[in-house]
């Protein structure tokens, strides 16, 4: 599989809410070949607390995103610790919200690989939302998207939880204190009741619950930087595609705005994205189709690195949807 990556520089980046963030840049990875005809391209936006190497997994001739048919292209969000973050970056940082992410996205894609349409926007929660948020900014230039356990503005219960985790954060006694405590939060908010009462946990090579959270969700939230997940968690928090000068808040008019096919797909037991925020937006989607992913991994269910039932539930909704 032919692969590249690089770093696209923004420049000094007047910012959605306000404020400048000097220097911006985005790291970025590619797969696969762009067509003559540059018709083949998917984008792949990260979710929360991902590099791109944490979701490439998905990138392989046995799945969906198959790079010997397209040329994929995962962005890395802004706050991530690879692109432009509070700890890459000197000074305060600003508020970066995820219109500022995929409008340097699309001049990426224009800039650097001459990409005026995307064939695909493929997005898993935060991800997601940034599919979302392409599809309404960006009208036909965008042919598809898949909303994989994402909503087109984050739902309040979704920023309730948000807030606890913040919280807990910022009322540790040090950084790796922290994290630690976000890591034991999210196991419970990520899977579902289901698949503790099951005792799933132990397929995935753990002893025991101490052992998964030590070793799985402590471990994974202990890689970053805790002033990086802040920022990016304000930007989950604030994720809205109605909230700028083309719709000013009113979100059935960019629901209803949006000219590419649209997959929702949430996961029936997630305990954030939820099925009914994908119900209230379809009514006002022109071309768009809900499946319910029918899985017991809660929120995870929608990067199923480690469960290959929901994964070739996934890939086979995703290839309907290019074949469309």
């Amino acid at each position: 599989m032919r692969t590249s990556e690089g770093v696209f520089e923004c420049g000094d980046l007047s910012l959605q809410r306000g404020g400048t963030l000097k220097g911006a840049r985005i790291v970025y990875k590619t797969y696969g070949t762009l067509a003559p005809r540059r018709d083949n391209v998917i984008v792949y936006p990260t979710s929360y607390s991902a590099q791109h190497t944490d979701i490439e997994w998905l990138v392989d001739v046995k799945h969906a995103l198959d790079p010997s048919r397209y040329f994929i292209v995962i962005p890395n969000m802004f706050t991530n610790g690879l692109s432009s973050s509070p700890s890459n970056t000197g000074g305060d940082f600003p508020e970066v919200t995820t219109y500022d992410n995929v409008t340097q996205q699309r001049r990426l894609m224009a800039e650097l690989f001459g990409v005026d349409r995307i064939k695909m926007v493929y997005g898993w929660s935060m991800g997601a939302q940034q599919a979302y948020h392409w599809a309404a900014l960006f009208g036909e230039a965008v042919e598809r998207i898949v909303v994989n356990c994402g909503s087109a503005r984050t739902a309040p219960h979704n920023f309730v939880f948000l807030e606890g985790v913040r919280s807990a954060v910022q009322a540790a006694r040090t950084p790796q204190d922290g994290l630690r405590a976000m890591g034991r939060i999210y196991a419970g908010w990520a899977l579902s009741q289901t698949f503790y009462r099951r005792e799933m946990w132990r397929g995935l090579g753990f002893k025991d619950l101490e052992d998964f959270f030590v070793r799985s969700w402590e471990a994974s939230f202990l890689r970053r930087d805790a002033r990086d997940l802040m920022a990016q968690l304000w930007t989950w928090q604030n994720g809205d595609i109605s909230a700028n000068d083309l719709f000013r808040g009113d979100l059935e008019m960019a629901l209803s705005s949006i000219k590419a096919r649209v997959l929702l797909m949430p996961s029936a037991t997630d305990l954030y994205f939820q099925t009914d925020d994908n119900r209230a937006e379809l009514p006002h989607l022109k071309t768009a189709k809900l499946v319910e992913i029918p899985s017991v991994w809660g929120h995870r269910a929608g990067n199923p690195l480690a469960n290959p039932e929901d994964a070739a539930f996934i890939d086979a909704q995703v290839e309907a949807l290019l074949d469309a």
